[in-house]
């Protein structure tokens, strides 16, 4: 017998009554729901950053240049540098539970769960981080072990731009394609106008400026892109100004205060502006004394928004001459969000609950 027919590579017998046998019953299972993030260090030291700036940074579809060249900047300036530098940053803003990015992640994720499963719904709900912990597939195989054999994905970015929501299904479809078994899968592309989302913004914004008064502006900054992306047609900008444009509409006449601008720029290309602290700079020199910032592009506090909004941003405005500066934090753990982020979530259901 030739090697490749040895007995050794033959399966084990089958009962030949077995197939005629009638198979149990197949159920549908509860509904999976995962929730993607971007991501965090799983400690605030040089060496976690590390390892999550190294996953974060070579995904190509966040650093869209050749790769044979990003790897060795990557590797051997920024790797070698920017940990060491971030870990005093990230130890200014960690909490008891971890980043903030992961601890609000996972409040929403409950608060999602609770609604749904209040609705009568048979859900489950698992949080996944694009990089780092918990990762996607852990989620994945947490929602399979639960029985889930239809799995919705729902990036948390309200706004939809190539290097996160798109990179996000392409990490889920990627673990799901190594899947004997595979999950149905559905996926939310975006919510940038969706009334729930819109409408827990504007009652942050009324409840805050009830208790503590209106600024001379409210500033919107989202998370910048580079420009061409947009120019080779990502959708990002255009969802940004959808959501303020509703924004504007909900909060009536206190609309008008509204501008936007975008921030976190990487590198020397010219980014999507105008750029958030630069425009805090110049309203502070042109005599605004008062202004209040708020990220709606972020639905959980992290780095970007903690220290670079709430502590850079605001020395950079006062340094000019600004008075009062106030940043009003992302939706969290709302719990009027975490019912209407599962209202919205439900939507997308439908055929299957």
């Amino acid at each position: 017998m030739p090697k490749f027919f040895a007995s050794s590579y033959l399966p084990e017998p089958v009962d030949p009554h077995a197939f005629n046998q009638e198979p149990p019953p197949r159920l549908p299972g509860p509904v999976g729901i995962l929730l993607v993030n971007l991501g965090t260090p799983d400690a605030p030291t040089a060496s976690s950053i590390r390892r999550y700036l190294g996953e974060f940074l070579s995904d190509p579809r966040v650093i869209e240049i050749p790769q044979w060249i990003w790897q060795v900047i990557l590797r051997v300036f920024i790797l070698t540098r920017r940990p060491a530098a971030l870990a005093p940053r990230y130890q200014e803003i960690w909490l008891d539970g971890g980043s903030p990015l992961l601890v609000w992640s996972r409040l929403q994720a409950q608060g999602v769960q609770k609604h749904l499963q209040d609705q009568g719904l048979d859900a489950r709900v698992a949080l996944g981080m694009r990089y780092g912990n918990p990762s996607i597939a852990a989620a994945i195989d947490e929602l399979r072990a639960s029985g889930c054999q239809r799995i919705l994905t729902v990036p948390m970015y309200p706004q939809y731009a190539a290097s996160t929501t798109a990179t996000a299904v392409d990490h889920v479809a990627a673990y799901a394609a190594r899947l004997r078994d595979q999950p149905e899968l559905r996926f939310i592309k975006r919510f940038q106008d969706d009334p729930a989302y819109i409408q827990a913004l504007a009652r942050q914004v009324r409840e805050f400026w009830d208790q503590h008064g209106k600024p001379q502006r409210l500033l919107l900054s989202f998370h910048g892109l580079p420009r061409r992306t947009v120019e080779q047609g990502d959708p990002y900008y255009r969802d940004c100004m959808d959501t303020a444009k509703l924004l504007r509409q909900e909060l009536g006449q206190d609309g008008q205060l509204i501008h936007v601008s975008f921030q976190s720029r990487f590198g020397a290309e010219r980014w999507l502006e105008p750029y958030t602290e630069p425009t805090l700079r110049q309203w502070a020199r042109d005599g605004i004394t008062q202004v209040d910032v708020m990220c709606p592009g972020f639905l959980a506090d992290c780095l970007e928004t903690l220290e670079e909004i709430q502590m850079q941003c605001r020395d950079a405005f006062l340094a000019e001459g600004g008075q009062q500066f106030r940043y009003l934090p992302c939706l969290n753990d709302d719990p009027v969000w975490a019912a209407g982020f599962a209202a919205l979530i439900r939507k997308s259901l439908g055929g299957w609950v």
